[in-house]
């Protein structure tokens, strides 16, 4: 896991506050930038992540009479039966492919051509190949394979040491001159993270919903009004303790932000679209939300982290998969359908990440960690209907298995991955290698699946 330092701690001590406060006046925010209220150039990142290793390999299915009965073959027990599986053609492929059952409105999103799949991205210091890995002779990322590296990892974009910053953070502070205002440019739906920390950008770390009410500071009453002042005295409160005095300040402002953002929430105007009951479904839903007060928040550009888990399926894979691509499925369709209603869609990108792939070969009813695994990327200005990057060769002990046992080495880099969307999201090309420290390695720095 990342090490902690003064500035998590500090982000760790105010998260709680930038959940809260809800208040019915903008504070400080009062004054918006009615130039960015009225602008047309709003873009959108919507990161999902998906905790514990997706089994991307039964996302993704061969569904050509060849490459199905491999597939079948390898994967024994886990095998998803033919005629259950939805058939995709991803025109660069020259083959044909199925989604796994459970994505009936990703199917639909990718023939309308709204969603693409990014094949067997991960974590790379450099190309690498089988051979290279075996032999040992190309530097790899360290601690492969394990989670909480992995998972810190596909959130950094660091792949050599501890990071203290994510890519999320970096890209905004990479574009806060140019499209910032006054309000944090990342909300995170789902706790703190490392993805969201960056140098200059502020953010909200919430668990669920930004504007939900501390105990005691909420309901408009007389007693929780009087603590909320006695709180807000004391944060100016000069202690002469820089590091106290540096938490008072950054409380301060979680407050202040977290009463803009309620106020900004209560002038908008309910969505009709109808998001499932989940809790991947309600941070998205959450997230739709904040989108449509885009104005009232005076943003431009936006970042938002939600996620999920369960994906670490040692066992019992195939009814736990099922339920959570299910859930995937109807969250990230209702999402998008939400993005319509908005008239945001060619604005807004939602992209999935996780630790790693697992293991083509079966460990039981289950699978092991792996390495490359596929993204799906989703939205209006997505160049959909297709897959992106190579397509690994599905054979155990092949020309991509790390390890004799399905373990994919990846041929796009996550660095790669994220450029493309921080390309789309205004990063200028000459600052994506400071973002992204691994990209100058890779011959294409981006992958071509934005518009």
């Amino acid at each position: 896991m990342a090490k902690w330092n003064r500035r998590a701690f500090l982000k760790t001590t105010c998260c709680s506050a930038a959940a809260g406060f809800a208040a019915a006046s903008f504070s400080r925010f009062g004054m918006m930038n009615a130039l960015a209220q009225s602008a047309t150039d709003y873009k959108a990142l919507v990161c999902i992540f998906l905790f514990g290793g997706n089994d991307s390999n039964n996302m993704v299915i061969p569904f050509d009479t060849t490459g199905y009965n491999a597939y079948k073959a390898a994967r024994g027990g886990l095998a998803l039966a033919q005629g259950s599986i939805l058939p995709v053609n991803p025109p660069s492929q020259g083959r044909s492919f199925a989604f796994h059952p459970r994505f009936t409105g990703l199917q639909t999103l990718f023939n309308q051509q709204h969603a693409a799949l990014v094949a067997n991205v991960g974590t790379l210091i450099q190309p690498t190949t089988r051979d290279q890995f075996r032999r040992g002779g190309v530097q790899l990322p360290i601690n492969l394979f394990s989670h909480s590296d992995q998972e810190a990892q596909m959130q950094t974009a660091i792949l050599d040491k501890t990071a203290e910053t994510g890519w999320a953070g970096r890209t905004a502070d990479k574009i806060q001159a140019a499209f910032g205002g006054n309000f944090p440019i990342i909300i995170s739906l789902a706790g703190t993270n490392i993805f969201c920390e960056g140098l200059l950008a502020q953010s909200i770390q919430s668990n669920g919903n930004p504007t939900r009410l501390l105990s005691g500071f909420g309901g408009g009453s007389a007693e929780s009004t009087a603590r909320l002042n006695a709180l807000q005295s004391l944060l100016t409160f000069d202690t002469g303790l820089s590091l106290v005095q540096a938490a008072s300040t950054t409380t301060g402002n979680a407050i202040q932000n977290g009463q803009a953002l309620a106020a900004a929430l209560a002038t908008g105007t309910p969505l009709a679209t109808v998001f499932p009951n989940s809790g991947l479904s309600n941070q998205l839903q959450q997230v739709a939300k904040i989108i449509n007060v885009r104005g009232a928040l005076g943003l431009q550009r936006q970042i938002f982290f939600v996620s999920t888990g369960g994906y670490d399926t040692h066992s019992d894979q195939l009814t736990q998969h099922d339920n959570l691509l299910n859930d995937l499925n109807q969250s990230l369709s209702a999402f998008y359908q939400a993005t319509v209603e908005m008239g945001v869609a060619p604005q807004v990108t939602a992209f999935t990440l996780s630790d790693f792939g697992r293991t083509w070969l079966p460990n039981s009813n289950g699978t092991d960690h792996a390495w490359g695994s596929h993204m799906m990327v989703v939205g209006g200005a997505v160049k959909g209907g297709d897959f992106y990057g190579t397509f690994p060769t599905l054979v155990a002990g092949g020309p991509d298995d790390a390890t004799n046992e399905g373990r994919w080495v990846p041929t796009t880099s996550l660095d790669q991955y994220a450029a493309t969307l921080a390309s789309w999201f205004g990063v200028q090309a000459a600052d994506l290698p400071s973002v992204f420290p691994n990209l100058a390695n890779f011959a294409t720095p981006t992958v071509g699946f934005m518009v």
